[in-house]
C-alpha cells in the first residue's frame, strides 16, 4: 500500500490508480532561458526516483515533462544576445540535459514544447471562450475569467476575495477581475507570434501545461507535480482552466505532490540561521553546471535525497561535503561486495559441510542475509509512505554497514567461506543494488580512495601469487619431490598462510590467529 501526500486535500492518501498496474505523471519542466540552478533540479530528481520506485514496484509508468520555450524572459535573452527565441531554448535545453544526465536523472516519455503544441493551446482556448470562461479584449488579448469558477482557489485553500484584498498583480482596467489570468497575449512589436482566431500572438503561462498534459496523459492523470511556488498561481489556474474545458470537477490530476524549496542562509542578516528561498530573481543561486564542477553528480543526487521532498532543504558547502562523505561509506559498501562476489565466482567459496541440515540461518552469511531482506522491507515500507527517501537512505546505509562487518571478519579470517555463503552473498549484492537502483546511485564509475584501490589491488596481487606457488608445489608433489613440497607449504605457514590438501582440491586462507 502506497501512500501520498495530496496537496489538494491536506493529508496523506492511499494511492489508487486510475489504470490497475499503472502510473500516469506530469511535471511541470522548465523555462530554458538560462543553465538550471540547484532548486530547478530538486523537483526533476524527486520524480526521478519515484518513477524509478513505481517501476521496481511493477508498475508500467508514463512520465511527461514539458518545456516552456516560448516566454517572456527567453524573448529577453534572445534580444540581448541579437539571437532568436529557438537559438536561446535550444541551448538550454541542452545544458538542461547535460546537467539532469550527470545527476542521473532518467529521460522522460516525451518533452512536449509550447511552440510544437500551439493547434492545440488555441483549440482549448476557444473552447473556454465558447464556454463563457473566457473573454476577448479588443486588442486580440484573452483572459480567464476566475469568478466564473465557484471553486476558484481549491488547490491553495485561498479564497477569492481574500486574494483581492491581498493582490499583488499588475492594475490592468481590461480586465473583469484583477485575478483574472492571461490564455493568449497579443503580439507585441519584435516579438515571436503564431496566427490565432484572435489575431497574432503567443500563448499565456498556465494554459500551456493543462493543453500538453491532457494530450499526452488524457483527460484524468494519476500525479502532477512540481516546486512548492507553482500551487499558486500556476497549477491553480491549470485546474481551473482544465476542468472548465472539460466540464468535469473530477477531471485532471488526482494526486498534486509539490516539493519544498532549496534555501540558503541570508547574506545580509547577522542571524546566520535565516533560510531563504534559493531563486534566479533573487541572485542568490548556484547553478547544477557549477556544483558538478566540483562535486560527482550521484553525490548531489543524494544530497537532494538525504531531505524528504517536502521538507525545505538548505543548500551549503558544508552539507555538500557531508553528503560526499556518506556517499563514500554507501561505495565502500560495494566495492566490498564487489570483492566478495569476484571470490564467489572464481570459486574460492568452495568448502561445503556434511551437515545436510546446514541452512541460511546458521551459515555465516546467513545473519547478514536476513538483516538484508530485512532492510529492503524497511526500504520499500519507507518508499511507501510518501517517497520518504531520507528514511529509505538510512535503511540502505544499515546495510552497508552489516556488509562492511562482514567483509571485515571474512578477511581476517574469522569467517570459513562454505560454498552456500556464495549463494548468499550474491543475494545480499541484489538487494544492495535494488536499493541504489531506486535511490538512483551507482550508475556512474563508483569512486574509492587510493587506500581502498591499494587494498583492492592487494587481495588480486596475493591470489595471483599463491596460484603459482601452489602450482609449484603440485608439480614437486607430482614428482614426488616430498620435500621441497613441505617447505613450500611450512614456508606459507610461517607468512601466516595455511595451506590444506582436500579431495576437491588445494585450498588457502590466511591463518587467523
Amino acid at each position: 500500500m502506497i501512500k501520498v501526500y495530496n496537496t489538494m486535500s491536506r493529508k496523506k492518501e492511499i494511492f489508487k490508480p486510475l489504470k490497475k498496474g499503472e502510473v500516469s505523471i506530469y511535471c511541470c519542466g522548465v523555462t530554458p532561458y538560462n543553465s538550471p540552478h540547484i532548486g530547478n533540479a530538486r523537483p526533476f530528481v524527486t520524480w526521478d526516483v519515484i518513477r524509478r520506485f513505481f517501476a521496481k514496484s511493477g508498475y508500467k509508468v508514463r512520465y511527461v515533462q514539458n518545456f516552456t520555450d516560448v516566454d517572456d524572459k527567453i524573448i529577453k535573452a534572445a534580444n540581448k544576445h541579437s539571437v532568436t527565441w529557438k537559438d536561446i531554448s535550444e541551448k538550454y535545453i541542452a545544458v538542461y540535459f547535460k546537467s539532469m544526465d550527470a545527476l542521473n536523472v532518467r529521460r522522460a516519455d516525451v518533452y512536449p514544447k509550447v511552440s510544437e503544441t500551439m493547434a492545440d493551446i488555441i483549440a482549448m482556448i476557444q473552447t473556454l471562450i465558447d464556454k463563457g470562461f473566457a473573454y476577448v479584449l479588443d486588442n486580440g488579448d484573452v483572459f480567464y475569467s476566475v469568478e466564473t469558477d465557484k471553486n476558484y482557489g481549491k488547490l491553495s485553500g485561498r479564497k477569492l476575495e481574500d486574494m483581492l484584498a491581498g493582490a499583488r498583480v499588475e492594475v490592468d482596467k481590461r480586465k473583469k477581475n484583477p485575478m483574472d489570468f492571461a490564455l493568449w497575449k497579443a503580439a507585441k512589436p519584435g516579438e515571436p507570434f503564431w496566427e490565432s482566431p484572435w489575431g497574432q500572438g503567443r500563448p499565456g503561462w498556465h494554459i500551456e501545461c493543462s493543453v500538453m498534459s491532457l494530450k499526452y496523459l488524457g483527460e484524468k492523470f494519476d500525479f502532477h507535480g512540481g516546486g512548492s511556488d507553482l500551487i499558486f498561481p500556476h497549477h491553480e489556474n491549470e485546474i481551473a482552466q482544465s476542468q472548465a474545458a472539460l466540464g468535469d470537477e473530477n477531471s485532471f490530476a488526482q494526486y498534486w505532490l509539490h516539493n519544498g524549496f532549496i534555501t540558503v542562509k541570508k547574506p545580509d542578516k547577522s542571524n546566520e540561521e535565516e533560510q531563504v528561498k534559493m531563486s534566479k530573481s533573487a541572485g542568490n543561486f548556484s547553478t547544477v553546471e557549477e556544483i558538478l564542477a566540483k562535486y560527482p553528480g550521484e553525490v548531489v543526487r543524494l544530497f537532494l535525497l538525504q531531505t524528504h521532498y517536502r521538507n525545505p532543504l538548505e543548500f551549503s558547502e558544508e552539507r555538500i561535503i557531508e553528503a560526499q562523505e556518506f556517499f563514500g561509506k554507501l561505495a565502500k559498501a560495494y566495492w566490498q561486495l564487489d570483492e566478495l562476489t569476484r571470490k564467489v565466482h572464481a570459486g574460492e567459496f568452495i568448502k561445503d559441510t556434511s551437515d545436510k541440515n546446514f541452512a541460511i540461518t546458521v551459515s555465516p552469511a546467513g545473519g547478514l542475509a536476513e538483516e538484508g531482506e530485512r532492510l529492503l522491507s524497511n526500504f520499500y515500507a519507507a518508499m511507501s509512505d510518501d517517497f520518504n527517501t531520507a528514511l529509505a537512505i538510512t535503511h540502505m546505509f544499515e546495510l552497508s554497514k552489516e556488509i562492511s562487518n562482514y567483509y571485515g571478519e571474512f578477511t581476517e579470517g574469522k569467517i570459513l567461506p562454505v560454498k552456500i555463503d556464495g549463494d548468499i552473498i550474491l543475494r545480499v549484492q541484489a538487494i544492495y543494488m535494488e536499493m541504489a537502483e531506486i535511490i538512483g546511485i551507482f550508475e556512474q564509475p563508483v569512486p574509492r580512495d587510493k587506500d581502498e584501490e591499494k587494498s583492492a589491488a592487494e587481495p588480486e596481487l596475493v591470489n595471483a601469487l599463491m596460484k603459482i606457488i601452489l602450482s609449484l608445489r603440485q608439480d614437486a608433489r607430482a614428482a614426488k619431490n616430498w620435500s621441497t613440497a613441505d617447505k613450500i607449504r611450512d614456508e606459507l605457514k610461517a607468512a601466516g598462510i595455511v595451506v590444506e590438501d582436500t579431495p576437491q582440491g588445494v585450498t588457502w586462507k590466511f591463518n587467523a590467529q
